[in-house]
């Protein structure tokens, strides 16, 4: 019974200690910000063997507003030809489907290969600066000689601390993802406790700094 208490008590523990989710910890939290950056992408080498090319892609902030440095991604949205269309005219697939997409990070729910970029030394990507390029590494899987990537870019206005407690002082009921990890860690507490797993003198033990 004592191991069953102390497992219990280890796992309370690790979710108080546990800190709130990051700025870019889902994608549907983020913002299509395509309209206020400029995309730069320089094609850097090209493989002919392999039908390889290398990329390396970065943006503008083009915005008044700082953009929060953990949550931009670029999202590799299409790919056209020299007509500038992005789907195959008989069949209508996507031209995106006959490339392999090398280091991607992850894709969107409709299955798109999304790339992170870091603003360089700064935690957020000011107003008229570039964020630090990304390798993209497309692979050519019909050896079309000519095509075009496009990207979309996402990513979370970062809010200043005026308006940060602004919103904070207007929006009372609004918790904090710390205030509802503590509700939550106190709901579980006094389960335990009423179970039996846990005793309020064991918890006090181990909450303490």
């Amino acid at each position: 019974m004592r191991w069953i208490r102390t497992s219990c008590l280890a796992a309370v523990v690790a979710i108080a200690m546990e800190p709130a989710c990051g700025i870019a910890a889902s994608l549907d939290q983020l913002t299509d910000l395509t309209g206020r950056m400029q995309v730069i992408v320089t094609l850097k080498s090209r493989d002919n063997f392999v039908s390889e090319y290398r990329y390396d892609v970065s943006v503008r902030n083009l915005s008044p507003d700082a953009i929060a440095g953990d949550s931009l991604i670029i999202v590799l949205d299409k790919i056209t030809n020299l007509a500038g269309e992005d789907r195959e005219g008989l069949t209508g697939e996507s031209f995106l489907k006959r490339f392999e997409v090398l280091g991607q990070e992850g894709q969107t729910d409709d299955g798109k290969p999304y790339f992170r970029l870091s603003p360089g030394t700064s935690p957020d990507l000011i107003p008229q600066t570039n964020s630090l390029p990304t390798v993209v590494r497309l692979r050519n899987l019909d050896y079309v000689a000519v095509f075009t990537p496009s990207f979309k870019v996402l990513g979370q206005k970062r809010l200043p601390p005026e308006a940060k407690r602004a919103n904070s002082s207007t929006s009372p009921a609004r918790k904090s993802s710390a205030d509802a990890n503590h509700e939550t860690v106190d709901r579980l507490i006094q389960l335990l406790i009423k179970k039996g797993v846990l005793t309020e003198e064991e918890w006090r033990k181990a909450s303490q700094p």
